[in-house]
């Protein structure tokens, strides 16, 4: 016999319109409630009526809100590319994606993105700055009853539902270990970073540093600059981290403005033939590896990042069920000239 409502209601002393609030994330349970049902639930293998959950979807509009940091950082083209392809697939279903975009790493202008976006929508699908006020907004708006999903970056300390994207620990190693193998495990780096706000981009060098500590003694940190992912400030501050530390002889771009710092290494080192590891397939990055410049890229499937984040929004706001997993972490791939 299939369990019901009711059954979980009486086990867990609460009413049953609580438990609806919980399994269909209606938002207003206390915590500590929310749990309980769901222990009850997943111990009696509660499964919704699925049939039942599609169809009422069709009868109502479910709107998915994306607010993403991404003007100006052209690898979000393909995150964008995989969410218009699911609001595609999806629209037959009743499903409106609504995009909005913002430059930079502003938090009050995030804030009001999220709040503003918000409004209205069934599912926000957002990549966050790490920063509390943040975490506040991304709270406020799933206490409201609004599922929200990170993508391609994660925040610390929030009731998000989900986090897609990379594995920056993960990326940030293997890109240690590239340079590991460049540079035969000597080297003196200089790191461009995007923003020290973006929890991934901290990942990353975090993965590097556990890396070259661990196998590469050898190589060095020898200074750390932000770019906020534009090429004109990545040119600038890759330029003067140059000028002030002649011993740099490697680069690692741990996220976007690749073409900047390319373009301050040919004009303060005409010369030199420095190993240089970034991240993400852009037609930028693409070039110059084609050129030489870039001596590998590490890629993190931008598409299917942003399609699968549109999926996961939409299978929750139908069944009610929390995703299989916390993280939905993507493969790394590696590219090099050779098999671009």
């Amino acid at each position: 016999m299939s369990v019901t409502i009711k059954q979980i209601s009486e086990l867990c002393g609460v009413s049953r319109g609580t438990v609806d609030r919980v399994l269909n994330n209606r938002g207003k349970v206390k915590p500590e409630t929310e749990q309980k049902v769901r222990e009850v639930a997943d111990r009696l293998g509660y499964t919704p009526n699925m049939a039942g959950k599609a169809l009422a979807a069709r009868k109502r509009d479910l709107v998915i809100g994306v607010a993403l940091v991404a003007k100006g950082n052209a690898f979000f083209d393909d995150v964008l590319s995989g969410i218009r392809q699911a609001g595609r697939e999806l629209a037959d279903y009743g499903v409106r994606v609504s995009v909005h975009t913002m430059k930079g790493y502003d938090v009050s202008q995030q804030c009001r993105m999220i709040r503003e976006v918000g409004r209205g929508v069934h599912a926000l699908i957002v990549n966050p700055i790490n920063d509390p006020q943040v975490a506040a907004e991304i709270d406020a708006l799933t206490e409201s009853g609004v599922c929200v999903i990170t993508v391609n970056t994660d925040i610390e300390n929030t009731r998000r539902l989900c986090y897609v994207g990379s594995d920056y620990i993960r990326g940030g190693e293997t890109a240690g270990g590239m340079l590991g193998l460049l540079t035969g495990g000597k080297a003196n780096v200089g790191i461009v970073t995007g923003s020290v706000k973006v929890l991934g981009h901290n990942q990353r060098i975090a993965g590097f540093r556990n890396v070259i500590r661990r196998k590469y003694p050898g190589i060095r940190v020898a200074d750390i600059q932000e770019t906020n992912d534009d090429d004109d400030q990545a040119f600038e501050m890759t330029g003067k981290m140059l000028r002030i530390h002649p011993e740099i002889d490697t680069i690692f771009i741990v996220a976007a403005g690749v073409m900047g710092v390319c373009r301050a290494v040919r004009n303060f080192r005409p010369q030199s033939n420095m190993a240089i590891v970034c991240f993400d397939k852009t037609p930028s990055s693409e070039q110059l590896l084609r050129a030489g410049m870039v001596k590998a890229i590490i890629c993190q499937q931008p598409f299917t990042q942003g399609n699968k984040a549109v999926h996961l929004a939409y299978d929750y706001l139908v069944s009610g069920k929390k995703p299989e997993h916390d993280s939905f972490f993507m493969k790394s791939e590696i590219k090099i000239e050779e098999n671009l």
